[in-house]
């Protein structure tokens, strides 16, 4: 078990929970979010059917800065995890994408209106 700090309650330590519990601690102390601004695994529906994201920044307006999907170590990140986040972000309209499984690390920007992700090498600061 480990004490997630944004769900403010002890999970298990899963292979996903402990890239997932990284990515937030990288998020609060590397890019300096502020905790009141990050969501863990809540419910979204995608074309009727009802999914889970792991990690979502949101901005000081309420509008999301980046949906964050984590694998475990051991799952390789192909193509298929890169459409599962895109097929979130459908709904989400997030500025910013991130894929990792802890020991790979990917970063896109959206382009709306060309309807496809560009890579980037970092999420930018957060501000």
């Amino acid at each position: 078990m480990i004490f997630d700090q944004i769900r403010k309650k002890f999970v298990h330590l899963t292979p996903e929970e402990w890239v997932r519990q990284h990515v937030v601690f990288w998020l609060l102390s590397r890019k300096r979010i502020p905790h009141s601004l990050i969501n863990v695994e809540k419910q979204l529906h995608v074309a009727g059917t009802k999914k889970r994201y792991d990690i979502l920044v949101f901005n000081k307006d309420g509008s999301i800065y980046a949906v964050i999907e984590c694998k475990a170590p051991q799952i390789k990140i192909d193509q298929s995890v890169f459409d599962q986040i895109a097929r979130y972000n459908l709904a989400l309209e997030s500025e910013y994408l991130m894929v990792t499984n802890g020991m790979e690390h990917y970063f896109c920007t959206m382009d709306y209106e060309a309807q496809r992700y560009q890579f980037i090498p970092d999420l930018p600061d957060y501000t």
